[in-house]
């Protein structure tokens, strides 16, 4: 398990929309209204200003404005400190005696929690700006990265023979962020997440070396 968790450490998280020592400083009514803030974007955010924000959550703009200075820091403050979240619960998801194969699955399972309730509206919103394109691609670059690393362990313990596990990755880990694009989300019989853990578990499936 050693070399597992010193793979997992090795891989360099993206730089936090908001500082550790910033969110440390945070008071509780602040984390409150970034929890609640979550909930109001969910229904979309690039028609609400910062003044329909502060009325909706019962708080003066002045109390906003400390938080970020405007909606769209707003929004990728919320979104980030979410995913860093359940990245936490994806490397918590990775149990001692699993071999690499189970816990590409177990990590990738636990880190699509993040579009299990994406809305369309959300989705569709966050496609719209800069701001979110870069987050999202920082955040899936780096599920990008600690699944490769993952997989380079299955190939060196002879659980998978050898393969382009760069190629692998970016299919499986990319799963979850394809699948909830707006475009997308009403193509699918099911949610953003239990398609792409169905189509996590065909792939590693036909990766893993039969007796």
């Amino acid at each position: 398990m050693t070399d597992m968790i010193d793979r997992l450490r090795a891989v360099p998280a993206p730089p936090p929309v908001l500082p550790r020592e910033r969110e440390e400083q945070l008071t509780h009514r602040q984390r409150e209204i970034l929890d609640e803030l979550g909930r109001i974007f969910d229904k979309g955010f690039v028609d609400v200003t910062m003044a329909e924000l502060a009325a909706q959550l019962n708080c003066s703009l002045r109390t906003l404005y400390g938080l970020a200075e405007g909606r769209n820091e707003l929004v990728m403050m919320v979104l980030d400190r979410n995913l860093r979240k359940i990245g936490r619960a994806a490397h918590g998801a990775i149990a001692p005696d699993m071999s690499a194969v189970d816990a590409v699955r177990s990590y990738l399972s636990a880190a699509t929690v993040a579009v299990s309730d994406v809305t369309e509206e959300f989705a569709r919103d966050m496609a719209a700006i800069s701001e979110g394109l870069d987050l999202n691609e920082a955040h899936s670059n780096y599920l990008v990265d600690v699944t490769r690393s993952l997989l380079d362990l299955a190939v060196a313990r002879g659980e998978i023979d050898e393969v382009d596990t760069g190629a692998v990755a970016r299919m499986v880990a990319g799963l979850g962020r394809d699948f909830a694009r707006p475009e997308v989300m009403g193509q699918l019989a099911t949610s953003p997440k239990i398609a792409a853990d169905a189509m996590v578990d065909v792939v590693l499936e036909g990766l893993r070396r039969k007796p």
